[in-house]
């Protein structure tokens, strides 16, 4: 696996990579500068880790120890910086800066037009309703590492084994891991409980994949360190590199009595591994906490914001410009008006000695808080509400719960719900993201003949019951197959090519067994091999045991034991393996197993079957294997193995000569048969993709399989089709190798970067394979920077982390590989296939309903607002107004608009799912931008000019039914006031797309609300409790009886609404949107188109890493203990690909 593009082989020293015996080669003690080693560790010398060259600065004089304590932090906040850290990130929003403005604008009681407690109370909500949320954000992430600090293993103290917490120091300190599960530190293994301190560890939360790797302590830890007496007597020097982020690589040497030993990764248990198989080991700890290997993959816990945020921000500096221009204009206007008319009337005397000019700057003040409401703080709040409601809708959720495992959805964050319908790029993990990891055998071909057919073929002729494996006391009850004739045939043991093919998938691979209770239990490098090695067991070909030289089988009823030659072990260039055995009459045989490329190249030209086999699997996403045999003569051998013998002794490039010498073997091969192992994906994977593919939202696939692996996943689940054409680095679909990134990170900005992004962000599909977790992050950055669109990261695993964090949204699925995926997302579930859910419906939803609010908002504001501007005009520019600026927001609008941003819906979730292309408008911006903003803020100014002129005009010559003439200004008010209450609320009326009753009381509500009060503060029942503050006894009730003000009332919403009647139905007529189009076909749904297409893969278990040919040729082998093993699951048809509809 490649490095982090950020550090460079040239940083490590280099390592021993040969077999397990060169690895023990003692080197003659020599004197190291402390200088010169980056990282030093003396087991059982805590004051050796105190010393000053280990002590680094931290702020002027202040110094501390380099070596980081094992305790992990992922919080933010403590008990001291709560408070001014979370003021501070709140106040790097800018309206929370400008109610703050206008918080001790409002304490100046010469500009006051508006008590201050009418600001300070909204803002302190909002401050203390955001802070609450973050502080019990904050509070589950203290939890999560309480729980991680306090986990309980034993160390080595004072001669002692002693159990402590994973928080307590225990640098250099041999831990027994009794039972321990998973480690909390990157530890030196230096003795096991097994034969030859071999450990077997699952290292899914550090690269993802669940199959086991084996790790060993050197031969001399092994032999000399096993009580606890030498264990206290154990004082080595480590010498090896700095902590760093690659999980594929560590370079070190041990200093102890006098002789120096070369380290390498397999000497080593990295943070996160589960031990496995192992009762007890002990090792030395190098990293803890923040230097470990995984720690340093998690990157940096980033502020993520949404779009629509980042527009609001610039939205308010736009909207404040415009309140200084406006203000100033009517400032202006105040002062002259003062100086040629004010002044000069005695009635408007107020016993102030002030210039016309600094009343006009006192009027400047006061328009900035009178006109504060076309950005009312109430937004705010509302926007909070609605997004912790939408969050609350995708929990409940019951379609995206996943009953076997009891996990629901959970939105991990309130801040980010309309940005889910705004995603241009998908980034996805692989393994246990897409697929779920486990290897099904589901068909094979023999000597020309097929066997195995899917599980809808056989329900079609009426054979519903799999095979019944009742005969084979060895078979694993969990292994389905349907093909009853082929174990006719095998068990009839008259097909010699049947016993043949069988024989050899028992005998050809690295698999290790373990008997318990019984019951064999395989360990395998892959999954692949686990499969292979199964079926065979089902079929009657048991794998027993192996041993350095020697592998026993069980061949139906009898027990077989052939010498092993030579096994010639996988690597990704071979893309094949083989076994040279000695049968028990004397025999030598080879037997090989590989990809059909290459497996081809090398068939004898009197090999028979290659057309029937090679047309077997032309149509099919499987996983493929190619099975060929080679009977050897005993002098061909003898002449073969020195050339081997000698390859095995090189120093130099020995993996090379060992490959020419396997060439020299592998060829001329008899071909029996080839296989093919479904790599079974998560249920819907296929559809999921197909569906987000019609919303126009390229997925990538970022994983740390092989090219050819990841290139076989993407026909599975539909990413690349039959008509792509695949190039490596071109093209329409394009699949990346980890050099071509690592080498574009070298630098902040160069043109490969601009290249690759351009070319790969123009292809349909982009596979990066064998990337390293920092890379995966890498390209997602590459993507955000040139291209500045929305993304979305998908992933199961720790090292899925860093890319989570990266992009704009992260998603963790809480699948077979822990929960650090999940603990760094914003939103969490169990399956892929509830993404498509995610995005289509709640994201959408979300993306529509804020929008809508916030259009809405900005406009009812602006009518409102307005309102006093024009009225300027007509009061000496006078900026004095009553309790209706503070009520308006709070009561009379708000819960109207408040619901459609919860509940509106432009189509149901069916029809959301059924047209993929709804979500487009959420990609490109189109329902809220600036266009839109002076779109609401036209409207908001066309409405306010008629709700103020209309009565204007109305009031002018007017006389009531009493002879009186009804044209004070308060009465006036009520006019203005009635109809600007009747026009938002039908507005918002009209903008409704999905009624309820909740939405109908709100409206009527509203408006109920306002009449009530308006009558309350006008009664004179509260002008006798507060006189000075309520002066107006029975205007609304006075005003309201005229008929002629109802007919004035009416006219104004009728004007103020019909040309929004006209447009919309224009729009809807000549101009549809899309959600239209959907919502005149009603509930209609329309046929869906199934596809069928396959095509050959060829992807073998040289998909994942190095089999276990090193440690059988070692000598090394587990013992036995007990460990129970879950067999393969259920297989599960093929479900047929449902492409999304075109509208």
């Amino acid at each position: 696996m490649p490095y982090s593009d950020d550090e460079t082989d040239d940083e490590l020293e280099p390592s021993s990579e040969g077999e397990a015996e060169e690895a023990e080669v003692v080197h003659p003690p020599v004197e190291v500068k402390p200088s010169e080693v980056g990282w030093k560790v003396k087991a059982n010398d805590r004051p050796y880790h105190h010393l000053p060259e280990f002590k680094k600065k931290i702020f002027l004089c202040f110094k501390k120890s380099r070596y980081s304590g094992n305790g992990i932090k992922t919080y933010k906040y403590n008990v001291l910086t709560f408070l001014p850290l979370n003021l501070y990130e709140q106040f790097k929003r800018v309206a929370n800066l400008y109610f703050l403005a206008l918080l001790i604008l409002q304490s100046i009681p010469d500009i006051a037009t508006l008590p201050w407690y009418t600001t300070l109370i909204p803002l302190v909500v909002v401050l203390g309703v955001t802070a609450i949320k973050d502080l019990v954000d904050d509070l589950a992430r203290h939890r999560m590492d309480k729980e991680i600090n306090n986990r309980k293993c034993e160390v080595l103290l004072n001669g002692s084994v002693k159990p402590i917490t994973t928080l307590d120091e225990f640098y250099c300190i041999k831990c027994s891991l009794y039972g321990f599960y998973f480690l909390q530190a990157d530890i030196f293994l230096l003795s096991t409980s097994n034969p030859n301190s071999l450990c077997y560890v699952e290292t899914a939360e550090l690269d993802g994949e669940t199959n086991l790797k084996f790790r060993m302590g050197l031969r001399v830890t092994d032999e000399k360190l096993q009580e606890e007496r030498q264990l206290a007597e154990f004082d080595a020097l480590i010498e090896c590199e700095e902590p760093n982020n690659r999980l594929d690589k560590f370079a070190g040497t041990m200093l102890w009595q006098g002789q120096r030993y070369p380290l390498n990764l397999d000497n080593m248990l990295l943070r996160g591994c589960k031990i496995r198989n192992t009762d007890v080991c002990h090792g030395l700890v190098i990293f803890a906490g923040a230097d470990s290997k995984i720690m340093r993959n998690g990157g940096k816990t980033r502020f993520k914001r949404t779009k629509i945020d980042e527009l609001m921000n610039y939205m308010v500096y736009t909207i404040f410009v415009l309140l200084l221009l406006v203000s100033a204009g009517l400032a202006i206007g105040h002062a002259f008006w003062y100086d040629d008319i004010g002044s000069k009337a005695w009635y408007l005397y107020d016993n102030k000695n002030q210039s016309s000019s600094y009343r006009g700057f006192l009027s400047f003040w006061g328009y900035i808080i009178v006109l504060n409401t076309m950005v009312p703080i109430s937004l705010y709040v509302s926007v909070e509400v609605i997004r912790l409601g939408q969050s609350k809708f995708i929990n409940w959720d019951l379609q995206m719960y996943y009953p076997e495992k009891d996990t629901p959805a959970k939105a991990r964050t309130t801040t980010l719900n309309e940005q889910l319908g705004q995603i241009q790029y998908i980034f996805s993990d692989k393994t246990g993201t897409l697929t779920q990891n486990i290897m099904e055998f589901k068909k094979c071909t023999i000597a020309g003949h097929s066997y195995g057919t899917d599980l809808l073929h056989f329900t079609l002729l009426y054979i519903t019951s799999p095979v019944d494996w009742s005969w084979n006391r060895y078979a694993d009850r969990k292994f389905q197959f349907m093909d009853h004739s082929l174990v006719a045939c095998i068990r009839s043991k008259k097909d010699q090519d049947v016993l043949e093919f069988f024989k050899l998938l028992s005998l050809c691979h690295t698999v290790m067994v373990e008997h318990n209770e019984g019951d064999l239990v395989y360990q395998a490098a892959s999954p692949d091999e686990e499969a292979l090695v199964t079926a065979a067991r089902n079929f009657g070909y048991v794998f027993l045991s192996r041993t350095q030289d020697a592998i026993t089988i069980r061949e139906m009823d009898k027990e077989t034991t052939y010498e092993m030659l030579a096994l010639l072990d996988f690597n990704s260039d071979r893309k094949r393996m083989s076994i040279i055995l000695k049968f028990p009459d004397g025999r030598i045989r080879l037997y090989c197993k590989g990809a059909d490329t290459v497996i081809y190249e090398r068939l004898s030209r009197h090999s028979k079957h290659k057309e029937s086999t090679q047309a077997l699997f032309a149509n099919e996403t499987l996983r493929t294997l190619c099975l060929c045999y080679k009977d050897i003569s005993t002098d061909e051998y003898e002449a073969w193995s020195r050339k081997h013998k000698e390859a095995q002794l090189t120093t130099a490039n020995r993996d090379t000569a060992l490959d020419r010498v396997y060439e020299q073997i592998e060829n001329n091969l008899m071909l029996i048969g080839a296989t093919a192992i479904e790599d079974k994906l998560q249920d819907g994977v296929p559809e999921t993709i197909a569906k987000l593919a019609k919303a126009e939202i390229k997925i990538w696939v970022l994983t740390g399989d092989k090219k050819e692996t990841a290139e076989n996943i993407g026909y599975s689940c539909s990413l690349l089709t039959d008509d792509m054409q695949i190039h490596y680095g071109e093209d329409w679909a394009v699949i990346l190798v980890a050099y071509l990134i690592t080498n574009m990170m070298k630098c902040s900005f160069c043109p490969l970067q601009i290249d690759f992004v351009d070319m790969a962000c123009e292809c349909e599909a982009v596979i990066c394979c064998r990337v390293t977790p920092k890379q995966k992050a890498n390209v997602v950055s590459l993507v955000k920077k040139y291209k500045k669109a929305v993304t979305l990261s998908i992933g199961d695993g720790a090292n899925d982390v860093n890319m989570i964090k990266t992009a704009d949204i992260g998603v963790g699925i809480s699948g077979q590989e822990g929960m650090q995926a999940v603990m760094s997302s914003d939103y969490a579930f169990a399956q892929f296939r509830y993404l498509q859910r995610l995005l289509l419906v709640h994201g959408r939803w979300s993306y529509i309903r804020m929008c809508k609010f916030l259009r809405y908002f900005f406009f009812k504001n602006f009518a409102f607002t307005l309102v006093h501007f024009w009225y300027s005009f007509f009061s000496g520019f006078s900026s004095q107004v009553d309790w209706f600026i503070t009520l308006y927001n709070l009561c009379y609008s708000s819960l109207p608009v408040l619901l459609v941003g919860l509940l509106d819906q432009d189509v149901n979730d069916k029809l959301s799912l059924k047209f993929p292309k709804l979500y487009l408008p959420g990609q490109q911006g189109t329902l809220f931008n600036y266009k839109n903003f002076f779109s609401s803020l036209f409207h908001g100014i066309f409405v306010s000019l008629i709700i103020f002129f209309i009565p204007y005009g109305a009031f002018l010559q007017t006389m009531g039914q009493d002879g009186e003439a009804p044209s004070d200004y308060q009465s006036f008010a009520v006019v203005t006031a009635s109809s600007l209450i009747f026009t938002v609320n039908l507005q918002i009326s009209l903008d409704t797309s999905y009624w309820t009753f909740v939405n109908c009381f709100a409206v009527l509500g509203s408006i109920a609300i306002y009449f009530g009060i308006m009558f309350d503060i006008q009664s004179a029942g509260i002008h006798v409790l507060f006189t000075s503050a309520f002066t107006f006894t029975g205007v609304a009730s006075n005003a309201l009886r005229q008929p002629y003000l109802w007919l004035t009332i009416i006219l104004t919403v009728g004007i103020s609404l019909l040309p929004v009647i006209c447009i919309q139905f224009l729009h809807t007529t000549i101009s549809p949107s899309e959600g239209d189009k959907v919502r005149a076909l009603g509930v209609t749904c329309p046929t869906c188109c199934w596809r069928g297409q396959r095509s050959r893969r060829s992807a073998y278990a040289f998909s994942h890493s190095r089999g276990y040919a090193d440690l059988i040729a070692s000598g090394r082998s587990i013992r036995r203990r007990h460990h129970g093993r879950s067999g393969p699951q259920d297989s599960i048809r093929e479900v047929p690909q449902m492409e999304a509809e075109n509208l």
